[in-house]
């Protein structure tokens, strides 16, 4: 009888690639484990598609190609590096640690990519040291996969994480506070909240509000309200208070919209140097959007109001469709007294995006 398995391993050593690549294949849907020896041989392969072809037969194979591969992470081959790192971050074990913790901070950055991954695929609390140094990395897809590692690992990473908050490298800590918004810990809001009083690097704060915001402790919420008033971080903010959803924030917010006086922007042209436009309506804009995330009805009149201004009009609309039915009766009710056809028009275009039908609410 034929010995399959065998005749596919021969094959790889074919002088025609095609068939090389079909054996490598064929390997891989055998899922026989003697295939793994001569498909991670065919990783040196001189031609890229029975390269590639043998990284999925391994990646097929699966489990008894792990420590083989654990090994190839230490080849002076930085190519079959790659291609190894790349298998393992779907198929790892635990078997591989060790490995995985050194191609952390292999010189090639791919490497350094795929091993960041398969630790998070481990979770494993022995990488959060290296996993926080490369937060630092020069490449950004090595950032993220060593910050979406350290979201996998959980709570283990907070310590060390918070204390790279005092590093003296701005960017360290910026990338630090945006993981700490990925991670979601409110261990975080505190330290976060000291991040934003007393960080000399304004990027740094902004991106610490940004977190406050995606961890959504209402424990902020007094705090970021305090900041408003603070040209360089209102903005961020208002969008934070938005995403964590707390109602106290609503009587700010509502101000922030019913101050917007039309008249103060007659006779400007909307331009990146325009301070009115760059900051005062974008102030405004954040508001109403913020709004729409709470989703208090006491916000609708005020948002009915915003969407007569040509300026916030189309935040107003999509703000506005966002509190479905009850929206309806009081934007219904505008129209009926609202004298200016343009701004009837809007009106109707907002009520048919709720959903209103005339033949149920008429409108005169």
């Amino acid at each position: 009888m034929a010995d399959y398995v065998g005749e596919q391993i021969a094959a790889l050593r074919d002088e025609d690639w095609g068939v090389r690549e079909d054996a490598a294949l064929a390997l891989g849907q055998s899922g026989d484990p003697r295939g793994v020896r001569p498909l991670i041989d065919a990783l040196r392969d001189s031609d890229r598609a029975v390269q590639t072809a043998a990284t999925s037969a391994l990646m097929a194979i699966g489990e008894p190609a792990i420590m083989d591969l654990g090994s190839c992470l230490r080849d002076p081959d930085l190519s079959v590096q790659e291609a190894a790192a790349s298998i393992l971050s779907s198929i790892a074990d635990e078997r591989v640690v060790e490995p995985l913790m050194s191609a952390l901070l292999s010189e090639d950055w791919v490497v350094r990519m795929h091993a960041s991954r398969a630790m998070a695929r481990l979770a494993c609390p022995q990488a959060i040291e290296t996993l926080v140094l490369l937060l630092q990395d020069k490449v950004p897809a090595v950032r993220d996969e060593a910050m979406l590692a350290l979201k996998a690992i959980g709570e283990h990473v907070m310590t060390p994480l918070l204390n790279t908050l005092k590093d003296k490298d701005w960017r360290v800590r910026l990338k630090t506070t945006e993981t700490l918004g990925v991670l979601g810990s409110k261990t975080a809001v505190q330290p976060l909240m000291g991040i934003v009083k007393d960080d000399p690097d304004t990027a740094v704060r902004q991106d610490a509000i940004r977190a406050l915001g995606k961890i959504g402790d209402q424990t902020a919420t007094e705090y970021l309200l305090g900041l408003i008033e603070d040209p360089r971080l209102q903005i961020q903010a208002i969008e934070a208070l938005g995403k964590i959803g707390d109602r106290r924030s609503v009587p700010t917010l509502l101000k922030l919209v019913i101050r917007l006086d039309p008249r103060e922007f007659e006779g400007r042209v909307p331009t990146c140097d325009d301070e009115k436009y760059e900051r005062d309506l974008a102030l405004v804009e954040a508001a109403v959007r913020a709004l729409a995330r709470l989703k208090d009805d006491q916000a609708i009149p005020v948002l009915i109001l915003a969407l007569q201004s040509t300026l916030v009009r189309k935040e107003a609309a999509e703000a506005l469709s966002v509190f479905g039915k009850a929206a309806i009766p009081p934007l219904v009710e505008q129209f009926k007294k609202e004298p200016d056809e343009n701004i009837q028009y809007h009106l109707k275009e907002t009520l048919t995006r709720l959903g209103w039908n005339p033949n149920r609410i008429r409108l005169s």
